[in-house]
């Protein structure tokens, strides 16, 4: 394949990933996700076990489209499943868990890709190939498993007493109001309204900015880092390994980072230093590239850069779930954050272009410049969070009923933003 092609294969993925991701999260509630998450991770296996057997351009491009249609629900839907079991103060650590993990696959998957590309001619496949055969297929075991284990909703854990099981609703319930004064529920039927309310809401799209900052780097640096690597003069087999200690230093950074998050109650003052660490890092690149002669600190710039990319991710997820009231509204608000978020990652993979190489420093400069947005984004969040908080700290008790409250959600007087 060209660079262009291949670019193109990278970036149609995204297309069906964002499309599909807002009615995967609507279903996932409705048929349970110890049904539905198994079911697409299962239908993604089968789609990655027949991209190793791909023979062509066309092959490839229609695959990753199916990729993206059947990837689109995961990471959304476990985002939002992680928002029924735990409250505002405790979401962003067991976000950084989850998504920690892949960073923690993003690093096997290095040695993983090294160890798999020594089968290159077994059953007459090329050690690409089987790097998709492989991995697909344990896709679908891991599904399987997971129809098993996964449980569905804190009202019908079986593993939870009643008494339990009531107290752990009550506190999802009614955190969102719990520092005003007045305890409001948060609504948990559905209402086509709550979906409208979800795309017309200033928040998600003030936040796409933060996210896009945030992702735009992170879907740069995973889809090229070992070519960036490979670039400086190293092979390919140790491109792949030296992808290794960045991924696992940012995943304990990410975990790390979310548990004083959540201590403390605050996510913009953590989002805004890891975002600060990500320009450095890509200032470190943009010099270091231009100066030449210096593979070392571009790897350091990129290091750097990973380190607050991976940190800042849960925490960015984690604060718009966490200003989102009323069950179905956060499931497609976070479905529209992350999905036309994920955008970023059809823009990011025709950043770093062949004819750029080695230094890419227009794909450097790109991704700083998405970085300064997001700096911006987050200031803007925080500062409308602030002022509407405060306003309505000043309004008067009782303006309207429980349930008037509980239909309007997050926009209810009694509902207070986290900043």
């Amino acid at each position: 394949m060209t660079g262009p092609q291949y670019n193109w294969c990278l970036t149609v993925f995204f297309f069906t990933y964002c499309l599909f991701e807002v009615p995967s999260n609507l279903l996932l509630k409705r048929l349970r996700p110890s049904i539905w998450l198994p079911s697409i991770m299962v239908a993604w296996g089968t789609v990655m076990t027949l991209m190793g057997v791909v023979q062509d351009f066309k092959g490839l491009l229609i695959a990753r489209l199916f990729l993206g249609v059947t990837e689109a629900g995961l990471y959304p839907g476990v985002a939002y499943y992680i928002t029924m079991w735990y409250c505002r103060t405790e979401a962003q650590f067991r976000q950084a868990m989850f998504f920690s993990a892949a960073s923690v696959a993003g690093a096997f998957s290095g040695l993983l890709a090294f160890a798999i590309a020594k089968m290159d001619g077994v059953g007459g496949y090329e050690g690409w190939r089987w790097i998709f055969i492989l991995e697909g297929i344990l896709t679908v075991v891991v599904a399987i498993i997971a129809f098993f284990t996964i449980y569905d909703f804190p009202e019908t854990a079986k593993f939870l007493t009643e008494p339990e099981r009531a107290w752990v609703v009550h506190r999802l319930r009614y955190q969102g109001s719990k520092d005003s004064g007045q305890m409001v529920a948060e609504s948990e039927h559905f209402k086509w309204q709550y979906v409208r309310d979800a795309f017309t809401d200033w928040q998600i799209y003030l936040g796409l900015w933060m996210y896009w900052g945030i992702v735009c780097p992170l879907y740069g640096t995973s889809l090229f880092l070992p070519s960036i690597i490979r670039e400086l003069g190293y092979t390919s087999s140790t491109a792949q390994l030296l992808t290794v200690p960045i991924y696992i230093t940012a995943a304990v950074l990410a975990v790390a980072v979310a548990w004083f998050s959540d201590r403390s109650g605050q996510r913009s003052p953590y989002i805004f230093s890891c975002m600060c660490a990500i320009g450095i890092g890509f200032i470190i690149c943009i010099g270091a590239s231009a100066h030449g002669g210096a593979p070392g600190a571009v790897y350091a710039g990129i290091f750097i850069a990973v380190c607050g990319i991976y940190p800042a991710f849960p925490g960015n997820v984690t604060w718009i779930s966490n200003n989102l009231a009323g069950s179905y509204k956060r499931s497609a608000g976070m479905a529209i954050h992350i999905g036309v978020g994920n955008l970023a990652g059809a823009m990011a993979s025709n950043f770093y272009r062949t004819s750029d190489s080695p230094k890419y420093l227009l794909g450097h400069g790109l991704e700083l410049g998405f970085v300064a947005v997001g700096f911006c984004a987050v200031v803007g969040l925080r500062w409308n969070y602030s002022r509407i908080n405060g306003r309505r700290e000043q309004m008067p008790p009782g303006e309207y009923s429980d349930a008037e409250n509980s239909d309007k959600g997050d926009r209810a007087p009694t509902y207070r933003y986290v900043l």
